[in-house]
């Protein structure tokens, strides 16, 4: 069996400034390339602790046909992709820092019956982002 890994997770973003606050700021993700190409950019931030796992921030029409874009902005908005979840040790202080921030709150803080105690967030543009504390 393959040693294999997951390096790069592509997320799209309505908007890159607003979504690097959010990433970055809020859950406390490090800037590992910020890069324009011609009328495109993205961002990739690190995880700390996860050496080489970078989420990529982009909006829908980095390198895609306006038709394409439109749809994709369109799902984004409504949040039907993800969630995309993160873990975190003190899940209670990451969740007032950003409640405070001005986040959109989906869940607070609860036990699920599948398991983890967990909290739900909206990023700017529309996508769930789920965060467990860790074990």
């Amino acid at each position: 069996m393959a040693n294999i890994s997951v390096r790069h997770f592509p997320l799209i973003v309505l908007d890159v400034d607003e979504a690097l606050a959010f990433y970055r700021d809020g859950l406390g993700l490090e800037v590992v390339s910020d890069v324009a190409n011609g009328d495109f950019r993205w961002v990739s931030l690190g995880v700390p602790g996860q050496p080489g796992l970078n989420i990529v921030l982009s909006a829908p029409g980095a390198g895609r046909s306006d038709a394409d874009a439109q749809v994709i902005a369109e799902q984004v908005a409504k949040g039907a992709f993800g969630p995309l979840v993160f873990s975190v040790a003190d899940l209670d202080s990451l969740f007032e820092s950003l409640s405070a921030s001005g986040a959109e709150v989906l869940q607070e803080p609860a036990l699920q019956p599948w398991g983890p105690r967990d909290c739900a967030f909206r990023d700017p543009s529309g996508n769930m982002i789920r965060i467990n504390q860790a074990a």
